[in-house]
């Protein structure tokens, strides 16, 4: 028979709320481990009093009772694991399995009974509901009832907060069983109340959360943080873990405190306890406890009068009281020197501690990542700038954390720690690439380097390679490049035809004629690139046979699935770079077989395009001489219409004496600036008339002459 059984996707029932996890069994004991917050329970072998098998709402559980009263209660196995747990409780732990079914008539009366920490409401011989006593808050006693008011449970939408029992009076002399019933409750509930004095008080401490100033009082079961507006009683069975950070000046130091479940202030829940000390702030601290029961109660850990640095003593009173080890980082250290990483997480600035089993980042919002929990870490760049770059990590439960701002000089470091860790990087390629241009830049003027814009550029070169291979290489495509010599050129011929069009306009007119070709020189430079590329763009044949590929994207238009479905959520520029690689290191026979393709279509492209150039060749002629016949045509008609607009001046000019008798006398300046521009508008008229009709007839020239 197996020494061992494991069990995945158990829930232990806590103070109401479902945690699942692990669940182990060997020799030793019963192993727990909370998925969530990564706490374990272990129950020793010899500890277990009793252990019962019972149908629940998720399946079937397993309740076991310990020696000292504790109850510890997991649900979610299958019916068929039955007779496997019942055959090893009975070899390792010689204990019979009991089979218990609850009592589901739905009467409410019944038997209250006391066992350990467990009411259970009885019903004949079978349990109808348990409540654990540690779920009690407080316990109110009226007229024959007792109410048991319980914690609120924040991970449940709708929670239990209140329970009344009816007590029936009895005969018996001098014992209320109201009273009875309410001490019973009271011994094993999780009451807090301020009984006798505390062990030691820290008065004024400095807290980032809850935020304010705080005298700490130390009682043996529980901590009291008594403020000006708010008051905090935590057990110290809701500790989870004590960490002791550095702050980066080398000034200051965090006292961090894990809580589960964490203290509540209206609908603020405060999952971490963060005390901030002076590294120069001493204290001399004397116990209120004699010196007998020190050594009995901490064993050496603490003495009744000590004097040290603030920090070292609040520390050291709580790892004696809570009795778990106390957490510093580990061997990191940053380009600073420091054992932290300034970086902003959400709206907030805060550091960045590794640790050896996991993250923590203070103060605003608290968090802790264990190493366990995490899905992979990804290195981005930064959003703004390329001086930073953003640390993400994901859990295997999807969330997701963005540490933003981070120093590029941290890189490196942070790399290398993540990978002696041996997380999994999500972008460990380009990663990797960044690392060596990292290392080959350590010691150069680091303002002049910049990690990030090498890595661009490396994924430039890529897809500039790629588009090379893939492209067909035509001129036909490309943009003119501009060229200010040729394009001045045109403008100064633009200049001198309007100079010469309005060079007999009046002296005023003249100036602000001169102010337009300035403008329309900026439209000409502007446009005439525009409509050389429009033309190239017209002129390419959509009907040409298309460029054959390379060797390189036969092969990757045939495998770009393959690596899709090998590497599912893949960029285009991490496939880009996984298919290069892998052309890389494809072996030199297989590579022959995709350039015997590709020299396959080659030829096939050659011949294509001879069987195109003979059939376009008769069809380019017919094009050649439809152009050279229309531009004969146009020559012609212009020429016509020039003839006829040098008649009708010549005719116009004899007709003027007549005309002048029966007009007013006007100036010699007046009437030679009023034929000119009479001339010009008839000139530009004729023109028009002559490029959009025939050349007039006979009968039309006769009537003119007349």
């Amino acid at each position: 028979m197996a020494d061992t059984l494991e069990f995945n996707e158990i829930y232990q029932e806590v103070k109401g709320s479902m945690n699942d996890g692990r669940l182990r069994l060997s020799r030793q004991g019963v192993i727990f481990k909370n998925s969530k917050t990564g706490k374990v329970d272990n129950i020793q072998a010899s500890e277990l009093a009793e252990g019962v098998w019972r149908r629940v709402a998720l399946g079937h559980g397993l309740k076991l009772l310990t020696k000292n009263g504790h109850v510890y209660k997991y649900d979610g196995f299958r019916e068929s694991e039955f007779d496997k747990l019942a055959e090893f409780f009975r070899a390792h732990y010689r204990l019979e399995l009991a089979e218990k079914d609850l009592c589901v008539k739905g009467w409410n009366w019944g038997t209250v009974r006391f066992g350990g920490q467990l009411l259970s409401f009885d019903i004949g011989e079978q349990p109808v509901f348990e409540i654990p006593l540690s779920n009690v808050s407080q316990c109110t006693t009226g007229k024959n009832e007792v109410t048991l008011e319980f914690h609120q449970n924040d991970d449940a939408e709708v929670s239990l907060m209140e329970v009344r029992f009816y007590v029936p009076p009895t005969q018996e002399d001098g014992v209320d069983p109201v009273e009875a019933f309410a001490q019973n409750v009271l011994s094993k509930a999780d009451v807090i109340q301020a009984t006798g004095d505390a062990i030691c008080i820290f008065r004024e401490l400095q807290c980032l959360t809850p935020r304010g100033r705080y005298d700490i009082r130390i009682y043996p079961t529980f901590l009291h943080l008594h403020g000006k507006t708010f008051d905090y009683k935590i057990p110290y069975t809701t500790v989870l873990r004590l960490f002791l950070l550095p702050h980066k000046d080398q000034r200051q130091m965090f006292f961090v405190i894990s809580l589960d479940p964490p203290i509540k202030q209206g609908q603020t829940r405060y999952h971490f306890l963060i005390l901030l000390f002076s590294k120069d702030e001493d204290i001399s601290l004397t116990l209120n406890m004699n010196e007998e029961e020190v050594e009995k109660r901490f064993e050496g850990r603490l003495t009744k009068n000590m004097s040290g640095s603030l920090y070292e003593m609040v520390s050291r009173v709580m790892k004696a009281l809570v009795n778990r080890k106390i957490t510093v980082p580990g061997n990191f250290q940053g380009h600073s020197g420091a054992q932290c990483i300034t970086c902003s997480y959400k709206a907030s600035s805060g550091l960045l501690y590794p640790l050896e089993r996991g993250f923590i980042y203070v103060h605003k919002p608290p968090v802790h990542i264990r190493f366990d929990e995490i899905s992979f870490v990804n290195f981005a760049r930064g959003t703004t700038t390329t001086r930073s770059f953003d640390f993400e990590i994901e859990t295997k439960q999807g969330t997701q954390y963005t540490f933003s701002s981070i120093e590029r000089e941290e890189y490196g470091k942070l790399f290398d720690f993540v990978n002696a860790k041996k997380l999994n990087i999500k972008n460990r390629g380009l990663k990797e690439g960044m690392k060596q241009s990292y290392d080959e830049y350590a010691d150069s003027d680091e303002d002049q380097h910049d990690a990030y814009l090498e890595r661009m550029k490396e994924e430039g070169k890529i897809r500039e390679e790629n588009a090379n291979d893939s492209s067909d290489n035509s001129g036909e495509e490309t943009d003119e490049s501009f060229n200010p010599g040729e394009e001045d050129d045109d403008v100064a011929e633009e200049f001198d035809s309007n100079a010469s069009a309005s060079s007999s306009s009046g002296d005023g007119d003249s100036d602000r004629e001169e102010k337009k070709p300035a403008k329309k020189a900026k439209v000409v430079k502007d446009r005439k690139p525009r409509k050389k590329q429009l033309e190239n763009k017209k002129g390419k044949d959509p009907n040409a046979p298309k460029r054959p590929m390379s060797a390189y994207m036969l092969w990757l238009n045939a495998n770009r699935e393959r690596i899709k479905s090998d590497h599912p959520g893949i960029s285009i520029t991490d496939l880009s770079k996984k298919a290069g690689e892998l052309w890389k290191a494809m072996s030199k026979e297989k590579k022959e077989e995709w350039d015997r393709k590709a020299e396959d279509a080659r030829r096939d492209y050659e011949k294509a395009m001879k069987e195109y150039g003979m059939g376009s060749k008769s069809e380019s002629s017919r094009v050649e001489k439809s152009k050279k016949k229309k531009k004969k045509q146009e020559k012609q008609v212009k020429g016509k219409a020039e003839k006829k607009g040098s008649t009708s001046k010549s005719s116009s000019s004899t007709k003027s004496p007549a005309k002048n008798t029966n007009e007013s006398f006007k100036s010699k300046e007046f009437v030679s600036s009023d034929e000119s521009s009479s001339a010009e508008s008839k000139k530009e008229d004729s023109e028009e008339e002559g490029v959009a009709s025939l050349p007039p007839s006979s009968e039309d020239s006769a009537s003119g002459s007349d």
